[in-house]
């Protein structure tokens, strides 16, 4: 891990599709840094890749045919891995191997949520990283909401201190489903709706609950009982709507995954006092886009945050056609009516203050606020849900039978 502070970091990017987009929209607000590099398997995709990082002014970036032209390229001091979950533990013993091996200069890498698909790879990942001593960050953009940070702070500093700790979190994540086809396969994703977006909500969550400075492990985690459902896109009209947009891949009359989840988590604090995590997630939701909603309650408090409570709205009648609705918000199902804008979608659902973090963090050679433990952690609570919805029970931790564990919509020929 380095400890010299470099004037700029030069990032190169795995994957250039939506979510790195996102990114790299988010990297436009970001000091001292340039974006140096892509790789993809799409040569089409990084081009535009490149195009946009000219247009946007943050660097001169080339687009490298191969992962490991990328990794050993001289102008690329950390990776941000955001490519598809199936992909990331290969990306990430590349990244390792050319490090080892002295044909990279790379000093850190940071990964998009969730670290991985099972604890075991989780586990290998953040393995890989420490053998490469290479500074890693957890991009869990949730935890770097504006809202988020405000509020945890007000709450920590003027109600934790004078009543008492926080003890319930809960997160609520909704949508009406994933952009690209790999999210809607178990095996590729690594599940459903739970993998993709509790992820979020419970790490958040535990966020919320852990004091100011303490570690993430600080919070002892009891037990975990979880549900999944298919509401609806295993409804044949939508069953087959997903295969016509996505090809025959995407079979939800045969192999769905869950579009609904449910999730309790029980913790412990340092001074053995009980807390609870509630967290539910679905691709089910139709309204004005993507939906996070927060709470945090304690003694004498409560804080609570709505992503669409914005305080912009547009009206437009009938008369106004068109297929433009997620420049308003992301998964907006609208293009008409009273509508809700975010006048800046990285920054309030923390994309810009993750990148920010990061970019700095490995600059400096500084630990991350979120880091591969972090993700591995996650990953340990879905795991737990996703036995539990399986089995019809709580799982009660430590539970190493979970090591590796694979739930049933993530298993080849399931």
């Amino acid at each position: 891990m380095t400890d010299l502070p470099k004037a700029k970091l030069r990032v190169g990017f795995v994957g250039s599709g939506f979510i790195a987009h996102f990114h790299l929209k988010a990297m436009l607000n970001v000091r001292n840094v340039e974006v140096t590099g892509v790789y993809s398997r799409s040569a089409e995709k990084r081009q535009r890749f490149v195009e946009q990082v000219a247009e946007l002014g943050l660097g001169e970036c080339r687009s490298h045919d191969s992962l490991e032209s990328l990794v050993r390229a001289k102008d690329v001091d950390a990776i941000w891995i955001l490519s598809p979950n199936y992909t990331r533990l290969d990306t990430m013993r590349v990244i390792h191997a050319e490090v080892m091996a002295g044909r990279s200069a790379v000093i850190a890498v940071a990964c998009e949520k969730p670290l991985a698909r099972t604890i075991g790879e989780a586990r290998e990942m953040l393995h890989l990283a420490e053998d490469a001593k290479l500074n890693h960050g957890y991009l869990e953009n949730q935890v770097f909401c504006t809202p988020v940070l405000r509020g945890k702070e007000i709450i920590w500093r003027r109600a934790a201190s004078a009543t008492g700790r926080p003890y319930l979190a809960r997160a609520a994540e909704e949508h009406s489903g994933p952009h690209e086809p790999w999210f809607w396969q178990g095996d590729k994703q690594g599940g459903g709706v739970l993998s993709d977006m509790m992820c979020h909500s419970v790490e958040v969550a535990r966020h919320l609950l852990t004091a100011p400075g303490a570690p993430r492990n600080s919070l002892k985690i009891k037990s975990v009982n979880g549900t999944v459902a298919n509401l609806k896109w295993t409804r044949p009209a939508y069953a087959d709507q997903l295969r016509s947009r996505f090809g025959a891949e995407v079979d939800y009359r045969n192999r769905p995954s869950e579009d609904f989840a449910r999730g309790t988590i029980s913790l412990e604090d340092e001074d053995g006092n009980e807390l609870m995590i509630e967290a539910t997630t679905s691709w089910a939701y139709v309204g004005a886009g993507l939906r996070i909603q927060l709470e945090l309650l304690g003694p004498e408090y409560a804080m609570e945050f709505n992503s669409l409570a914005t305080g912009l709205k547009v009206f437009m009648s009938r008369a106004v056609t068109g297929s433009e609705g997620e420049d308003l918000v992301e998964k907006q199902n609208a293009e008409q009516g009273l509508m809700p804008v975010l006048e800046d979608e990285p920054g309030i659902y923390g994309y810009t203050d993750e990148n920010r973090h990061m970019v700095e963090c490995f600059r400096k050679g500084e630990k991350p606020l979120e880091t591969f433990e972090d993700g591995l952690g996650v990953v340990e609570m879905l795991m737990g849900l996703y036995r539990s919805a399986e089995i019809g029970e709580t799982v009660h931790f430590p539970a190493p039978d979970l090591e590796h564990y694979v739930p049933v919509v993530a298993r080849k020929g399931a």
